[in-house]
């Protein structure tokens, strides 16, 4: 065999050999640092998300609403809060995996409310939004009245041999907010909006129902603060 030959076989296939070493570890190192992206992306949206809901935090909210209401070429804005109505009610009734389920049902509601808008969970059972066009449209003139509705589906609670169902009411306040205003600021006028809206409706009369079932109550939103419905399959 021709020397000449063989050595040149074997630096081919050395080459392609050490070729093919460095297409894996490129091929590895593209796939570390692939996971090493995802693992931020997942750390970074933990950090802005409530992981209960899936909604932005109080961080996050603060953080892009900030943003948002500095805009100075921004489209009018209404800060919203909206705060349950005698929540501790279905966790003292139903327990917190009830109140877990409660939580996310609403959550999901107002964000479809709210579409492209910014809405959050501030913590407990208080959520905030910031709400553009259309929306503020719809919510303007009685927003306890509109956002409630949002709300007054009866939620079943799942994992209940009576198919359990809750419906919620909610104080919400809604404020403009003018340019040059702090989100800071707006969102705590809503919130003395907010809790006025529910000290008025704990000094509402309530009125007895005439003939009350003994195990349930009205599934509609009446008006008075956390009216909890109890529901069978097939109504009873």
């Amino acid at each position: 065999m021709d020397v000449t030959l063989l050595l040149g076989g074997l630096l081919l296939a050395g080459t392609s050999a050490l070729a093919w070493r460095s297409h894996r570890r490129a091929r590895r190192a593209e796939a570390e640092a692939a996971g090493l992206r995802l693992a931020l992306d997942a750390e970074r949206h933990a950090a802005g998300h409530d992981p209960l809901t899936g909604l932005p935090n109080r961080r996050a909210f603060y953080r892009y609403g900030a943003e948002l209401v500095a805009d100075r070429h921004r489209p009018a804005i209404a800060a919203v809060v909206v705060d349950l109505d005698d929540f501790k009610q279905i966790n003292d009734q139903y327990g917190h995996a009830a109140g877990d389920t409660v939580l996310r049902a609403v959550a999901r509601r107002l964000a479809d409310y709210a579409g492209d808008d910014l809405v959050a969970r501030l913590g407990g059972d208080e959520f905030a939004a910031l709400l553009t066009g259309a929306a503020i449209d719809v919510a303007r003139g009685r927003p306890a009245d509109r956002l409630s509705a949002v709300l007054s589906t009866p939620i079943p609670l799942g994992g209940t041999a009576d198919d359990t169902t809750v419906t919620v009411t909610a104080s919400v306040g809604l404020v403009p907010v003018p340019p040059g205003a702090s989100l800071a600021e707006a969102l705590g006028r809503a919130d003395e909006e907010m809790y006025a809206a529910k000290s008025a409706r704990c000094r509402e009369p309530q009125a007895a129902p005439a003939h009350p079932p003994p195990d349930t109550a009205s599934p509609e939103i009446t008006g008075q603060p956390a009216e909890l419905a109890r529901s069978k399959a097939g109504g009873s």
